[in-house]
């Protein structure tokens, strides 16, 4: 689950306050096999956003373009509830198998 360890890698590096957590809740959808990632942190100034290339030096900056890859649909919505915050979510349709 490559998406949601990038998800949640971003909140606890951008989206951190001292004393406050994230939220993970992983939802699917049985009828369409969808499976929707959210992560919501407390640090609504700092909305992600792709970067135009990735970093050549190897030090990082490639999380959300790994999301914007292997996701179906991905975005950011303030935190529900009007608390401060966030929530960054990315939608995939799982494999179906005969």
């Amino acid at each position: 689950m490559l998406i949601a360890s990038e998800l949640c890698s971003n909140a606890v590096r951008h989206g951190h306050v001292a004393g406050r957590d994230f939220h993970l809740p992983l939802t699917t959808d049985p009828d369409s096999g969808t499976v929707r990632v959210e992560v919501t942190d407390t640090r609504g100034d700092r909305l992600p956003r792709l970067p135009v290339t990735a970093p050549e030096d190897g030090a990082g900056g490639r999380g959300l373009l790994l999301v914007e890859a292997l996701a179906d649909r991905w975005g950011c919505s303030p935190r529900a509830g009007g608390g401060p915050g966030k929530t960054v979510w990315a939608e995939y349709a799982r494999p179906r198998f005969a």
